[in-house]
């Protein structure tokens, strides 16, 4: 038999507290599993910072990568079984679709690094196109593992993840407002969250799950549990991940990787004569040098372990950050608006007579999302609409059916925050700069920048 659809001789399950089982039939998918690449994913943490608010918080990539192949395989099986195509071109599901979809599935955060979107940021990497390399690089054991399909079969799995894939229905069942990847992330990140925003009702999604010739749609007899999904996702995201604690923390790991990388970046050589500890594993990144080799040799526990050399460091400001992100020393922060930013200098003036730096104990955070998105091709990233199928087999789209989701589609969530050191919120009267903390304070009521006038603008 060749690769392609060679089969275990006995069908492997890995214990899983989601799904209960992730069933492995396929010996293309157990070799990927065992890839240095994806084992690798056991070394980062889903929810990066998140941990330090969530406790429960410290599932991986790899056990959401293994949940999002799971629950495709599961669609992959109800298509096969229920929707299996007789004539070309009839809009039903190709089963010799299924492999490069499980692939996919399995696949698709491959690229995430250390502290992945925090790293992106300072460093301008990028985890998609790191996925695509990884999976595309024939010195990678992902590559060579996909290679043995077939030649081309690496860049059908990458072009799957970037979007380019001809078959709609392969895309959208890894990508689109409901699709494998965000539907094992909720009910995964809200198991370990220990909250129950994210929670709906899989098994019915699934079972109205239909595909046609434009992607995939659900029954309209599941409207409701569609509509739990959306509203569940919207939960998670404002009670979840834009918790401002969360943020505080991403905001002070940012500024002690910005640090690091002025520190050995722009003074090299001299980073390198006097300081005794050289962080080797990060030198490509600060030189702009990094291959995938080098990325990939980058874990959580790679960063942790420079941060605990750094509270050592002789650098204030990175020993101090180090410490602050290891032991969990949150900046604190307040909402604002766009009719209060213009007094955001005026704090960080304080802030810096307060003996402050303001470039690294100062941030400004947006975090906003939009709960659900109606297809408007006008925007530089349409998002593919959630289409329900009608009894006679039309389609109508999710929020002219829904007064539910009408209500929230195209209104974007979140807020924008400013942070700052809680020592800027003392009353101890016998502290040196306690009249700079009281006229710091005075800027802030239950959390909210005022205006010059004292007026709430939110």
């Amino acid at each position: 038999m060749d690769y392609r659809n060679k089969l275990l001789p006995m069908e492997k399950v890995f214990r899983d507290p989601v799904h209960d089982y992730v069933y492995v039939q396929n010996q293309v998918i157990l070799d990927l599993i065992n890839t240095k690449e994806f084992q690798r994913l056991r070394r980062i943490h889903q929810l990066g910072t998140t941990s330090l608010v969530f406790h429960g918080a410290e599932h991986t990539r790899f056990s959401h990568s293994l949940g999002c192949y799971e629950v495709a395989r599961r669609i992959c099986d109800n298509f096969e079984r229920n929707y299996p195509s007789q004539t070309p071109d009839d809009g039903l599901w190709d089963n010799s679709e299924r492999l490069v979809t499980l692939c996919a599935a399995l696949l698709h955060d491959i690229g995430h690094g250390a502290y992945s979107h925090t790293f992106e940021h300072i460093f301008h990497t990028d985890h998609e196109s790191y996925t695509e390399q990884i999976i595309t690089n024939p010195e990678t054991e992902v590559n060579q593992v996909l290679r043995q399909v077939s030649p081309k079969f690496p860049d059908e799995v990458a072009s799957v993840i970037s979007h380019k894939y001809p078959n709609p229905q392969v895309v959208q069942m890894i990508s689109s407002q409901i699709d494998a990847d965000r539907m094992d992330y909720l009910l995964r990140d809200s198991y370990y969250t220990g909250t129950n925003y994210g929670t709906f009702d899989l098994t019915r999604i699934l079972r109205v799950t239909r595909p046609y010739k434009g992607g995939i749609a659900f029954s309209i007899s599941g409207i409701h549990a569609v509509e739990d999904f959306i509203v569940s996702r919207f939960q998670m995201y404002l009670q979840v991940y834009f918790h401002p604690v969360s943020r505080s923390m991403e905001m002070i790991l940012s500024h002690l990787l910005q640090r690091a990388n002025e520190i050995y970046g722009n003074n090299q050589n001299e980073a390198e004569q006097q300081r005794e500890f050289i962080p080797y594993f990060l030198i490509p990144f600060f030189n702009h040098t990094a291959t995938v080799a080098d990325y990939l040799r980058l874990d959580d526990g790679v960063l942790n372990t420079y941060f605990q050399q750094w509270e050592d460091d002789k650098d204030p400001v990175l020993n101090d950050l180090s410490n602050r992100f290891l032991n969990r020393i949150p900046l604190k922060s307040m909402r604002f608006t766009h009719e209060t930013e213009y007094l955001l200098p005026e704090l960080r003036q304080l802030i810096e007579k307060a003996g402050f730096n303001s470039t690294y104990y100062t941030a400004i955070n947006d975090s906003y999302d939009l709960p659900y998105d109606a297809y408007d091709p006008s925007t530089s990233k349409p998002r593919t609409q959630i289409e329900l199928m009608q009894h006679d087999g039309s389609l109508v789209e999710l929020s002219t059916v829904s007064a539910l989701v009408a209500a929230i589609t195209g209104r974007v969530s979140g807020d924008q925050r400013f942070f700052f050191p809680k020592k800027m919120l003392s009353q101890d009267d016998g502290e040196l700069f306690h009249p700079i903390y009281k006229e710091f304070q005075a800027y802030i009521k239950n959390g909210v920048l005022l205006d010059a006038k004292g007026d709430h603008l939110s």
